[in-house]
């Protein structure tokens, strides 16, 4: 068998998800406005999703929006401000494309690596490293 047919059938045998680039997708943001404040519900439901820790999603998305809130002990997040929809599941995408998608490949298997003061973003998927730009 010749090398290009060994390739071929192992090609085949992959499952489709590994020629995928996107294969999840970020859920939209669920919460209320009440008063001047915006509470959202799923908020750690997006964080897992992403594998990061919420207090640094949580964090990126208050420098963006500019306004201060808080993680409270029943899983839901406050805003300090009246914040719409739209543009908190914008921040949290551009979160995911600074913080947890691989720059070459563009799968979502990395992980933040920290030596000294920088941070590096490590893809399991491919293997390279990239700094991370820190905004927060």
């Amino acid at each position: 068998m010749e090398y290009k047919e060994m390739l071929k059938k192992v090609r085949e045998s992959l499952p489709q998800s590994v020629f995928e680039k996107q294969r999840f997708e970020i859920p939209n943001v669920k919460g209320h406005v009440q008063g001047n404040r915006t509470i959202l519900s799923n908020f750690l439901q997006i964080a897992g999703i992403l594998r990061r820790e919420p207090a640094h999603l949580l964090k990126f998305v208050l420098k963006e929006l500019a306004t201060p809130g808080e993680i409270k002990r029943s899983g839901s997040v406050i805003i300090g401000a009246k914040a719409p929809a739209s543009s908190i599941n914008e921040k949290i995408r551009l979160y995911a494309q600074e913080y947890v998608l691989c720059y070459d490949c563009g799968k979502p298997d990395t992980k933040v690596e920290k030596e000294g003061s920088i941070a590096f973003l490590k893809c399991q998927a491919c293997g390279v490293r990239h700094p991370i730009k820190s905004r927060i």
